[in-house]
């Protein structure tokens, strides 16, 4: 039965035994997967995929970049709360 991991902790967990896996030789990748399986309760076929990745850096915030600060935004907003919250919809 699989225990109940926590993000952060499967994300160490595949990073670690990752990096041990790609060396591995056939017998010794199919001994640390059935390890991994019995941790994390992943398929098999879903460990496979994520062992074999390499780890991929945080990728950037998706949709369009800020145009202003949190100190013009925070004006902003003051304004449109001292007019009545306005919007073009009439």
């Amino acid at each position: 039965m699989a225990r109940q991991l926590s993000m952060t902790t499967r994300r160490e967990l595949t990073e670690a035994v990752g990096e041990r896996y790609r060396r591995s030789d056939r017998n010794e990748k199919r001994e640390i997967l059935d390890e991994f399986v019995q941790v994390t309760g992943y398929h098999r076929k879903h460990a496979i995929r994520v062992l074999c990745r390499e780890p991929q850096p945080p990728s950037a915030r998706p949709g369009p970049q800020r145009r202003y600060d949190d100190e013009v935004r925070d004006a902003l907003i003051t304004l449109w709360e001292a007019a009545d919250r306005i919007c073009g919809k009439r």
